[in-house]
């Protein structure tokens, strides 16, 4: 499984974008780009949505219930 900062720039770079066009493209800042790229953990999942929408996926929260069900689905398991 790809991580986050590796799908984003993967797919960017198979679109033929730099990440200034990118950004733009999908309403989002430089520096939303540059943080996913880099492997940031400081991102707002708003704003990851907005770039991963861009490729038809979303991440959405995973709440703490299933982990103790033994769920072992990360948001990572959704791209």
């Amino acid at each position: 499984m790809k991580s986050l900062q590796a799908f984003v720039k993967d797919k960017r770079k198979e679109a033929g974008l730099t990440q200034e066009e990118f950004a733009e493209k999908a309403g989002v800042a430089l520096t939303v780009i540059r943080k996913i790229e880099q492997g940031k953990n400081d991102l707002q999942l708003e704003k990851v949505n907005h770039v991963l929408k861009m490729f038809g996926h979303v991440l959405a929260p995973v709440s703490l219930k299933a982990f103790s069900t033994g769920n072992n689905e990360t948001s990572e398991d959704l791209l």
